[in-house]
């Protein structure tokens, strides 16, 4: 045998599963390499602690009259209550990065006007500037996007913004709390 031939072993057979005695076909290949579901009882609880954070943060906004705030704040409490570990999911990266990307938001809003291509470059700004800022979280760059193109009042809307996404926090923290099994919440605070 020479040394330009190549040897492939044969895939090794797909194991019984333990319970069914089935050999697995299709499902191994749709799952990949993305980790196992979580138990039904912490998807539960991830869902009704997002649901509940929500809803409050939705009649808040409906007493200030600033509804337009659940797109990023219902992805920010996505991340935080589903994967609490990644650095975007930290309480620097949650409550700075939508406070620098509400910055850059009104100052594109300032200087360029309310247009879907300058949403589009307040979000990449956004993005760059919570990069520098070494807080990243991607769904602050909708925040920028919102208030280009909606152009809510500063006065109302950031210190709703602030305490919305506080509350998402402290949300993110009482469910790991709640929840002896669940990862702890924050790594890290700041």
């Amino acid at each position: 045998m020479s040394t330009d031939e190549i040897i492939e072993a044969p895939p090794a057979p797909a194991q019984p599963h333990p319970r069914t005695g089935t050999r697995p076909r299709i499902l191994p290949r749709l799952a990949g390499r993305a980790p196992a579901p979580p138990p039904a009882g912490t998807a539960l609880h991830n869902i009704s602690a997002v649901t509940a954070v929500l809803l409050a943060l939705v009649a808040v906004g409906s007493v200030v009259h600033e509804p337009v705030l659940i797109p990023p704040l219902a992805a920010s409490a996505a991340i935080v209550h589903s994967v609490p570990r990644l650095p975007l999911a930290q309480p620097r990266s949650v409550i700075a990065g939508h406070l620098l990307c509400a910055g850059v938001g009104y100052a594109i809003l300032a200087a360029l006007g309310s247009a879907p291509w300058a949403a589009a470059l307040a979000a990449g700004i956004g993005l760059a500037v919570m990069t520098v800022a070494r807080t990243p979280h991607s769904p602050a760059c909708a925040t920028a996007v919102v208030i280009v193109l909606h152009h809510p009042r500063p006065a109302t809307f950031v210190p709703l913004l602030a305490g919305s996404v506080v509350v998402v926090v402290l949300a993110g923290w009482a469910a790991s709390c709640a929840r002896p099994s669940a990862p702890r919440y924050p790594a890290y605070w700041w």
